[in-house]
């Protein structure tokens, strides 16, 4: 199949997502202005390219994450330095795809190529799994910008589904117009390297708009993370803890600034020692806060 085809399906697919992804936006907006429905329970210490399925990976309790509980927070929305702004959080990886492969595995035109719709993500090699820090760590930073009068918008409300596709993320983030978005992961790097790294994006269409402010934001996380976390830049990739990257779906698809960022590598013994812990997290969550205050403000 020729690139032109190979476009032109996905273009099909995300077609027959949108009113979807629409329907799921609208949902978690409204919530947003009274309230979460994102659980507030404690917080837990290139296959072959083939045809891109026509629907996402996404487990029923997660095709809603608006609805997917009854436990809502109220929040203050009458002052902060984000009343009026809208964030966009990707918790990468999702802790019940381990449960089911096949739909993980499925292929999506991620904007430059084929990838599968999403991954189970690493661990530690204590089994502490990097979908449930990323999850920790969203919910962390969720509150805090709440707190500061934001509306956030998440792909995901639990950790224990399926998906979504990392493509449909991307259109979640985007269809909700957000002024700013991160996606938050750890790396599995090689055991001996240590340290955050955060990717840009590379300018392929789609993203071209959102480059710069996506490279401004950047800047603004590094300088936040060694200001406000103990954990060093990259040692093993990137430069200076920061490199760009254009084989993601969540960069190449992207229509509003936005960067991911690995958190540390959870293979690296003094890094996943940090991952695991509540303290951590939350330093992690607070930084990335006041990157997005500074990049909005």
């Amino acid at each position: 199949m020729g690139d032109g085809d190979r476009r032109g399906h996905a273009g099909w697919a995300r077609h027959g997502r949108r009113q979807a992804v629409a329907a799921v936006i609208a949902a978690v907006l409204a919530v947003s202005a009274c309230g979460s429905a994102v659980p507030a329970a404690p917080l837990p210490s290139r296959p072959s390219p083939a045809p891109a399925a026509s629907q996402p990976a996404v487990s029923p309790r997660d095709s809603t994450p608006a609805a997917a509980s009854g436990q809502r927070e109220v929040p203050d929305t009458s002052a902060g330095l984000l009343a009026g702004k809208i964030i966009g959080i990707d918790p990468g990886h999702n802790g019940g795809n381990f449960t089911d492969p096949a739909a993980i595995s499925h292929q999506i035109w991620n904007g430059a190529g084929w990838e599968p719709c999403d991954t189970t993500g690493t661990a530690t090699d204590g089994g502490y799994t990097e979908a449930r820090f990323n999850f920790n760590v969203a919910r962390y930073l969720r509150a805090d910008l709440r707190r500061n009068g934001a509306r956030v918008v998440m792909t995901r409300a639990t950790d224990d589904g399926v998906g979504p596709c990392v493509d449909q993320r991307s259109e979640i983030i985007n269809d909700a117009h957000a002024d700013v978005a991160v996606d938050i992961h750890a790396d599995g790097g090689p055991a001996s390297g240590r340290g955050f790294t955060i990717l840009e994006p590379v300018a392929d269409g789609p993203n071209d708009k959102v480059i710069a402010a996506s490279a401004r934001f950047g800047s603004d996380v590094q300088q936040a993370l060694l200001a406000g976390t103990t954990m060093p830049e990259s040692t093993y990739v990137g430069v200076d803890g920061i490199m760009q990257r254009d084989d993601l779906a969540g960069l190449n698809l992207t229509s509003v600034a936005k960067v991911l960022v690995e958190c540390g590598n959870m293979r690296n013994a003094a890094d996943a020692r940090l991952l695991v812990t509540a303290g951590y997290q939350q330093s992690v969550a607070r930084a990335l806060e006041q990157a997005i205050i500074r990049v909005l403000g």
